[in-house]
């Protein structure tokens, strides 16, 4: 006897990505880490000190910025962080071919504050560490700098902002520019890694992290997708 089976309720193919397009009335997160930062600031711990943007990266960079603008959705919620360096690199976006946007201030996705190591020479910080930093990162995860939050915090406060903008945005595109820190915080929220993994993806600066809100969880559709290469 033949069995009957119906293919739509035992496989869950709407959810596979097969195509170079995605698919419109997904909560979709477009995460890019700002731009480099001036020279100076880049030798120490700049954490949340508002620290500016590198003035000639911009220009040698503008190839990048166009590719950035005519990649990212119209249609979308722009969101940068309180530190002037995320807002300048949405600016620098829009006037590469995007067009004029508003952008909200979003704080839940704002760089790991160091407390009182911000502004120390990097080579000075191991020695007020209590425990090895992480390989690709200044300290450890669960390390706690006075005044300031680890990245197990720094995690805790990207997922909370994470899961109530998924709400609020629901079925809709949000653009966030943020930090390369927050974004990996954003992904450990995601994948429902400790931060200590999470921090082994590379997050260079204007690159692109695409997270999605589906009903089944969060998926994770590209990281550190750099414009125009």
């Amino acid at each position: 006897m033949k069995k009957n089976v119906s293919a739509p309720a035992q496989f869950n193919q709407g959810n596979f990505l097969d195509t170079p397009q995605l698919a419109s009335g997904i909560t979709r997160f477009w995460f890019i880490r700002h731009a480099l930062v001036e020279q100076n600031a880049r030798m120490n711990l700049y954490g949340t000190l508002d620290v500016p943007l590198c003035p000639d990266t911009l220009i040698a960079q503008r190839p990048m910025y166009e590719a950035l603008a005519a990649r990212l959705p119209r249609e979308a919620h722009w969101l940068v962080t309180p530190l002037s360096r995320t807002r300048k690199t949405a600016e620098a976006i829009w006037d590469a071919g995007y067009g004029p946007a508003h952008a909200d201030v979003e704080p839940g996705f704002i760089e790991q504050n160091l407390g009182d190591w911000q502004g120390m020479p990097h080579s000075d910080v191991t020695a007020y560490l209590y425990m090895p930093p992480h390989p690709f990162w200044p300290v450890s995860a669960t390390e706690c700098p006075p005044d300031g939050e680890s990245m197990v915090e720094v995690t805790a406060r990207a997922g909370r902002a994470l899961d109530r903008l998924s709400h609020q945005y629901a079925g809709q595109n949000i653009i966030a520019v943020s930090h390369g820190g927050a974004i990996r915080a954003a992904l450990s929220h995601a994948l429902s890694v400790h931060i200590e993994t999470a921090l082994h993806f590379s997050i260079q600066n204007l690159s692109v992290t695409i997270l999605e809100r589906l009903d089944e969880g969060w998926r994770v559709v590209t990281v550190n997708e750099l414009p125009g290469i």
